[in-house]
């Protein structure tokens, strides 16, 4: 009798765990991302047509909960301003995984010519400009919109929970205000419930024509910046003798700031790029003066090395400047860690990948000098984040927009690839394959 219950007992347990349900299978995602396309390339035109600056999504917020609200999710708004959180619950039971994706556009003005350009001004550090999504975060909304469509469609057999990531401010927020991925966190989004897993995706970023392109590792840079004011002693352009110019001073530093990647840190460790983008001194051709200003942007991998690079850039600036007689102001700004793709989670779902992106079309991607704040996320809980190409076939990479650039677009058939990639993802590591 205790055999026959022990057999009816090992029976029951197969048929109520999840491994041994009826799985949801790629040819299914695949089909239901074809359905949703239509929809995905609407959501990307009206995303694009609308487009706000970080910490400003405003309407872009309004639509996305419109659209969840009618998919019959629950999403939880005004998170770090504009940002919304909603999680699918599976029917079966399961760990929790996260997609993210980020919601603000850029200061450009659009040329593009497209139907559905963006006509959009607003004010950018006082001064006006137009507004555009040039780095593809419409195409990012719309496909994780997409892809809470299909996984709604197979919910029922979904073995755990899906939390959706509407994140503002990814290009950074307005100076003096927090924004971002940090404050999402800090406001506590997975505080009661963190994520075994977070994934993300970027199109454009140099990739050839229908490429999927992953790294294990360092995949995107920290990013920091500094500004440093250059301390002299006003005089006139024909006695220089009689002060100490901060011209001639600072054109010292910039060019010893680039013997810090090349003579002070391992270059063989981890790339670096230490870039001054903006110096401003002196008013008149003939009049040394008092101080220059100069801002500067920093890119790392390794974090040792970034603190070495922090600290070498303050000591280069202020030991040239000593010599001459001068003096610095240096203030360091922390932006962004380094993008890193948790080595264990991109081996695990690379079959994934391989699967969706097809035979040849799955790149080892260089490391990318661009920051993303996904960073935080992945910092959290173990992150994957991958790129997708946006330019149409035979599209010339030497020739074709960039991300950031007036001219920027999105191939739109590609689209489709982004909704399976989250969608196989997610599936196929609740379902453990």
């Amino acid at each position: 009798m205790s055999k026959i219950l022990s057999i009816r007992a090992l029976v029951l347990v197969m048929f109520l765990s999840p491994s041994a349900q009826a799985q949801i299978t790629a040819a299914e995602l695949d089909q239901l991302s074809r359905d949703i396309q239509p929809q995905v390339v609407e959501w990307r035109r009206w995303f694009h047509q609308n487009p706000e600056l970080g910490n400003r999504e405003f309407n872009t917020a309004k639509k996305i909960t419109e659209i969840l609200t009618g998919m019959g999710l629950e999403p939880k708004t005004g998170i770090a301003h504009t940002g919304i959180v909603a999680i699918i619950k599976g029917g079966l039971p399961g760990p929790m995984v996260a997609i993210r994706t980020d919601m603000d556009a850029l200061p450009v003005t659009e040329a593009t010519g497209l139907a559905f350009a963006s006509t959009v001004t607003s004010e950018y550090n006082g001064k006006p400009t137009g507004v555009m999504h040039a780095c593809g975060h419409d195409t990012h909304m719309a496909m994780v919109l997409g892809t809470a469509s299909v996984l709604i469609a197979v919910q029922d057999q979904l073995p755990g929970s899906v939390m959706l990531i509407f994140q503002p401010a990814e290009e950074g927020p307005p100076p003096g205000e927090e924004g971002g991925a940090q404050l999402m966190l800090k406001e506590g989004i997975w505080t009661a419930n963190k994520p075994e897993a977070v994934f993300g995706l970027h199109v454009g970023l140099g990739q050839p024509s229908g490429a999927l392109a992953v790294r294990p590792g360092p995949a995107m840079a920290a990013v920091d910046s500094f500004s440093l004011t250059v301390k002299g002693k006003q005089t006139h352009g024909a006695r220089p003798w009689n002060g100490v110019d901060p011209i001639v001073v600072s054109a010292q530093i910039i060019l010893g700031l680039q013997t810090i990647e090349s003579r002070q840190v391992d270059v063989t460790l981890a790339p670096s790029i230490i870039t001054v983008g903006r110096i401003n001194g002196g008013i008149r051709n003939n009049i040394i003066p008092d101080s220059v200003e100069m801002e500067g942007t920093i890119r790392s991998f390794d974090p040792a090395m970034r603190e070495q690079i922090h600290m070498r850039i303050e000591r280069t600036a202020r030991g040239i400047a000593q010599g001459a007689g001068a003096d610095i102001e240096f203030k360091l700004l922390d932006g962004y860690p380094a993008t890193v793709n948790n080595e264990e989670l991109t081996a695990r779902m690379m079959p994934t990948l391989r699967r969706v992106a097809g035979e040849g079309s799955l790149l080892t991607a260089q490391p990318q000098t661009g920051a993303e704040d996904f960073s935080f996320f992945a910092n959290e809980t173990p992150g994957l984040f991958v790129f997708l190409s946006n330019y149409a076939p035979g599209a010339d990479l030497a020739t074709a927009p960039s991300n950031h650039s007036p001219l920027f677009d999105m191939y739109e058939p590609s689209m489709e690839t982004g909704v399976r990639v989250f969608s196989n993802l997610v599936v196929d590591y609740l379902q453990g394959n």
